[in-house]
């Protein structure tokens, strides 16, 4: 079975996939190190979604700020704690990454909530789905045919419709969502449309950093995309193929495989 991160890891470089693969031990620990990451994010997201429900209509944008954050810094730190006893190398600015973009979102949610209990003159409890869709976290989806396997962070359940949405901590760009990123979601759609009998159209990469949801189409070309990518991820993972790569230094400086390269 293929992997979604192996794709991830493709679609950042080939030659990087190529050397995960035949370094077994370090692809578990970051691949554990990952899925620990993105728990704890997806579990703050839930204390926020909770706190929220506390928020009144009178309150002023400090007071809701302080709310949202209830628990938020014990939380963090137990669970980055728990993580390093895992002996996974959490390095601390991945630590303050996770802090910083945590309150970052608290700002911004409480400015739109704020916004949203003027507009209809109610309290947060009665609006928290406008914020949170009913949803499922950390969904693991499979498809024996493809032989492809992922975890989905969330999927949005509305009017009876599945929409997948993939977290990112990674910079935005200046319009849509990166290639990478595209072809991520698509695999999940699929995986989604396998699982629950249904047809999805839309998903939502969701970029931390700035808070704000990207919608992606998934059409024709996008599918066939994810299906070139899978054929060159099995040449590598299964038939052993090195790949070759245009050396990009800005791409190079930021992988971890750098000094183990054969470019």
């Amino acid at each position: 079975m293929i992997n979604i991160s192996s794709i991830k890891t493709h679609m950042f470089c080939p030659r990087s996939l190529y050397i995960q693969t035949w370094n077994e031990q370090e692809k578990q620990n970051d691949f554990q190190l990952a899925i620990e990451i993105k728990k704890l994010k997806i579990d703050v997201q839930d204390l926020i979604q909770k706190n929220m429900r506390k928020i009144k209509k009178e309150m002023g944008i400090t007071e809701i700020e302080n709310e949202l954050s209830e628990n938020i810094d014990s939380y963090i730190k137990s669970n980055t704690n728990a993580i390093v006893s895992m002996n996974l190398e959490l390095q601390p600015e991945q630590i303050n990454e996770i802090i910083d973009n945590t309150y970052f979102n608290i700002k911004l949610t409480a400015l739109k909530i704020k916004q949203a209990m003027n507009m209809y003159h109610k309290d947060a409890f009665a609006i928290t789905d406008m914020f949170f869709p009913n949803c499922m976290y950390s969904y693991l989806l499979k498809d024996q045919q493809l032989e492809l396997i992922g975890i989905c962070d969330k999927i949005e359940i509305i009017d009876g419709k599945y929409y997948p949405v993939i977290l990112k901590s990674s910079n935005p760009p200046l319009k849509g969502v990166w290639d990478q990123d595209a072809i991520e979601l698509v695999a999940h759609a699929i995986l989604l449309e396998e699982e629950f009998e249904t047809e999805v159209f839309v998903g939502f990469v969701y970029y931390e950093k700035i808070d704000e949801r990207r919608p992606v189409v998934m059409d024709v070309n996008l599918r066939k995309a994810l299906f070139e990518v899978i054929r060159e991820v099995k040449e590598i993972t299964e038939n052993k193929k090195l790949p070759n790569v245009k050396i990009n230094p800005k791409k190079c400086c930021k992988c971890q495989y750098e000094n183990y390269c054969m470019h």
